[in-house]
């Protein structure tokens, strides 16, 4: 089965922003579904999405909550960048420095993860 790590880099304002936001979540729960080992990161601007999503109210919370156990974390730096460090950790969200500061996108290639970025 194939190894993905899916890393949502888009920000919350553009108007493709919404798109890929949608893109990513679906094909998170679509590996998943297929119970292939997925991971889902949040990196850059795609770090806002974290407090978006997390609240109950937002269109795609419900797909966001349904495929939160395969979301490996925030990458440490960006979130911090910002201001979404508190948002994931309220959430229960790892936040990921396996490069210093920041989350390792070798780390996950070394791991045989395929990454596919939105």
């Amino acid at each position: 089965m194939n190894k993905i790590a899916i890393v949502v880099l888009a920000d919350t304002t553009p108007a493709d922003g919404l798109g890929r936001i949608v893109n990513a979540l679906m094909a998170a729960k679509e590996y998943k579904d297929a119970r292939a080992d997925v991971r889902l990161v949040f990196t850059g601007a795609g770090t806002k999405w974290i407090a978006e999503l997390g609240n109950p109210k937002h269109q795609l919370h419900e797909v966001y909550a349904a495929v939160k156990d395969r979301i490996a974390g925030a990458c440490g730096f960006c979130a911090n960048a910002f201001g979404m460090t508190a948002a994931a950790r309220a959430q229960g969200l790892r936040i990921l420095e396996e490069y210093g500061p920041n989350m390792s996108f070798a780390q996950l290639t070394n791991e045989g993860y395929q990454v596919i970025t939105f």
